[in-house]
């Protein structure tokens, strides 16, 4: 069972058990495959110590409670160094897992194992702490209706994963990038000249996209009422300022609140009234789990 410590980071259903959608295979072999570039390179010298003949039964651990996330990274990553070893898992994604958990057991060529362990092991450990930190954050609100997003502030070539691992952890995507969403932000605005023809502009050639504006006062968030935006993100608003927002626009558009979004301070948010928390945290602020692959038993070598 979970440390008590931990409970709640189990103990709080997700409130839309949908199917939770993987990336492309392809995005997912591009990022396993840039994955073992970097760390085999040229070959893995030491494991060429170990006799080619040589097979090993391994299990992976986990030592701290989490929620599992990365599994099928962990596969491609093995199957691509050698699709024989033989993979045993008994976790799926967005699973609680606690202390000394056996996750998987994995059997197969020595060599190959001990060169695939480390990129296996890297993808799991990030992508249950972005599930981890995720569903804490989710819990802390669960109380309310509020809607949980990420934002774009992903490790470089990790944002499919790691938006992937914020929906195990219960929360929902925001962007995936720039080419999905318009937000217009304090610098769009001086650009553009101000809230209003920012906003026209982008319902002139976006019309069928949602529209969110960023603000910074109430006097932005009137401005993009008028201009009928879609969505703003209330920017670093207090508790006070973001139950005035919401009084103020009367369900007119959604309202957003993000800017230092933590544990201690996302259920006053919460509270406020607001549709939507957006915190970078989730995908940048994270810790990796405790994840440790020990050899069970050494199977006897074949003759040559």
């Amino acid at each position: 069972m979970p440390d008590s410590s931990d409970i709640a980071l189990v103990s709080v259903p997700l409130r839309s058990p949908a199917a939770i959608a993987l990336p492309a295979a392809t995005e997912i072999h591009n990022s396993c495959q840039s994955a073992l570039n970097e760390d085999l390179g040229n070959g893995d010298l030491t494991a060429s110590l170990i006799p080619a003949n040589a097979r090993i039964e391994a299990v992976l651990i986990s030592r701290e409670t989490a929620i599992f996330c990365g599994r099928p990274w962990a596969e491609h990553i093995f199957c691509c160094v050698d699709p024989n070893i033989l993979l045993q898992w008994e976790v799926a994604d967005g699973e609680a897992i606690s202390a000394q958990q056996n996750l998987c057991t994995i059997i197969g060529p020595a060599q190959a194992i001990l060169s695939a362990e480390r990129c296996a092991i890297n993808f799991l450990q990030t992508l249950s702490a972005t599930a981890t930190l995720t569903r804490r954050f989710f819990t802390a609100i669960a109380h309310t209706s509020v809607v949980l997003l990420d934002t774009r502030k992903t490790l470089p070539g990790l944002r499919q994963a790691q938006k992937y691992a914020v929906r195990c952890g219960g929360g929902r995507n925001h962007r995936m990038g720039l080419d999905d969403g318009v937000l217009i932000k304090e610098n769009h605005i001086i650009a553009a000249g101000s809230i209003t023809q920012a906003v026209q502009q982008a319902k002139t050639r976006f019309s069928e996209t949602l529209i969110e504006v960023e603000v910074e006062n109430l006097s932005q968030l009137e401005e993009a009422c008028r201009a009928k935006a879609d969505r703003v993100l209330l920017d670093n608003f207090s508790p006070e300022l973001l139950r005035e927002a919401v009084r103020i626009t009367a369900g007119r558009l959604k309202l957003e609140a993000s800017g230092n979004v933590t544990l201690k301070n996302i259920a006053s948010i919460a509270e406020t009234g607001v549709d939507f928390i957006s915190a970078g945290a989730l995908t940048k602020n994270i810790q990796a789990v405790d994840l440790s692959l020990r050899f069970r038993e050494i199977a006897p070598q074949t003759p040559r």
